[in-house]
């Protein structure tokens, strides 16, 4: 009987020892979480609803025309100002001869408004020598009529010769004002005429410069669509060029938890095709203006009847650093988790601070510009008749 009864003795007391274990285990478990919440957790807000964005960048032409070649294909790496399409450019050529022409034809024609010039400034001394001759002869003519020499037939024709100068000069000048008013405070080269048949042949060297299509910056293709031999219109999305360099993050976090993110906070994020093997280093860039519902194809309406409270997401720009990512690429649409270390509070929720640097922005087709300058000089300057 005394060892039935020890039994059920030793047996409570492993399940008190067990209990005491578990519970011991329980609070320093809850004190663990306590000190981490305490020293890490309420300084932190973090999200694996987050992912990958970039710039995709819409490669359209300016003019319509038929494709003759595709220079790039998906997955290429193409530099800024590599050649993607080309479209036939037989028209444009023709129409960019064609006023080179006119410019050449032009600037010549302009160049006899200056050679009229002087030759009409001659003519003007020419007149007033004839009409200073003939005011002369009136007056030796009028000085031998008392003694009969001249006859008085002869003073009127000498007066007539006067009014013919006079009115021969009178015309001359006239005539050298109408010339001097198309060539006065102007040079060849700046003469409206010249300038605007000049235009012409920039607008149709810009044209056929635009038959071929070109990267505006350094990135990976993707969604290519065009063929050759199609025929596109101005605007039509022929492939897209991704620079992977430039990427960030948009993490959408809970709307309840925003209320201590900032921009500028630190961030540390890491992406599912690593997984804990890297860590890149990022920080709060900016906050979306609504919530991913507001700017969805189909917003919803909360207006009904039967409404149900969703909790709503914010996204939030995370910007990363251009080294690490250099080293460990990353591409549009991966899956990361960030987590934004809040214990700088400063400042406003929302701040209205202006981007310092620009965003994004190419200087390619600035060379179209400068090439059509430099043919334009160079045709001024063949038909200038100066040396060159």
């Amino acid at each position: 009987m005394a060892q039935e009864q020890a039994t059920p003795a030793n047996g409570n007391g492993k399940r008190k020892t067990a209990l005491t274990v578990i519970v011991a285990l329980f609070v320093l478990g809850l004190v663990g979480w306590g000190a981490w919440y305490w020293l890490v957790g309420r300084w932190s807000e973090s999200t694996d609803d987050a992912y990958v964005g970039g710039n995709v960048v819409q490669i359209t032409p300016q003019a319509p025309g038929t494709v003759v070649a595709v220079r790039a294909d998906d997955t290429d790496f193409v530099k800024a100002g590599q050649e993607l399409v080309r479209l036939d450019r037989i028209d444009a050529k023709v129409a960019l001869e064609q006023a080179e022409a006119q410019l050449a034809r032009t600037v010549r024609q302009v160049r006899t408004y200056y050679a009229a010039d002087a030759q009409l400034v001659a003519n003007v001394a020419q007149r007033e020598s004839d009409l200073a001759k003939a005011r002369q002869d009136l007056v030796r003519r009028e000085a031998a009529a008392p003694s009969g020499a001249v006859s008085r037939e002869e003073i009127d024709h000498a007066r007539d010769a006067i009014a013919s100068a006079q009115a021969a000069l009178d015309a001359a000048r006239e005539q050298l004002k109408v010339n001097q008013a198309l060539t006065d405070g102007t040079s060849v080269a700046e003469h409206p005429d010249v300038k605007a048949a000049a235009a012409k042949v920039h607008e149709a060297f810009i044209a056929y410069a635009r038959t071929t299509i070109v990267a505006p910056l350094a990135g990976y293709v993707a969604k290519r669509s065009v063929q050759v031999g199609q025929r596109v219109q101005a605007g039509t999305p022929l492939m897209a060029v991704i620079p992977l360099e430039q990427v960030w993050v948009d993490a959408n976090f809970k709307e309840g938890q925003l209320a201590d993110v900032r921009v500028g906070q630190p961030a540390t994020v890491s992406a599912d095709l690593y997984g804990g093997r890297v860590t890149y280093k990022g920080k709060v860039a900016g906050f979306g203006a609504g919530t991913g519902a507001a700017f969805a194809l189909l917003p919803p309406q909360n207006a009904t009847g039967n409404w149900i409270k969703v909790v709503q997401r914010v996204p939030v720009r995370i910007a990363l650093d251009a080294e690490q990512l250099a080293q460990h690429p990353l591409q549009v649409g991966l899956s990361m988790r960030v987590d934004v270390d809040t214990r700088d509070r400063k400042g406003p929720r929302l701040p209205q601070a202006e981007r310092g640097a620009r965003a994004q922005e190419t200087n390619v087709f600035e060379l179209s510009e400068r090439e059509a300058a430099e043919r334009i000089a160079l045709i001024i300057r063949q038909n200038s008749g100066k040396p060159h």
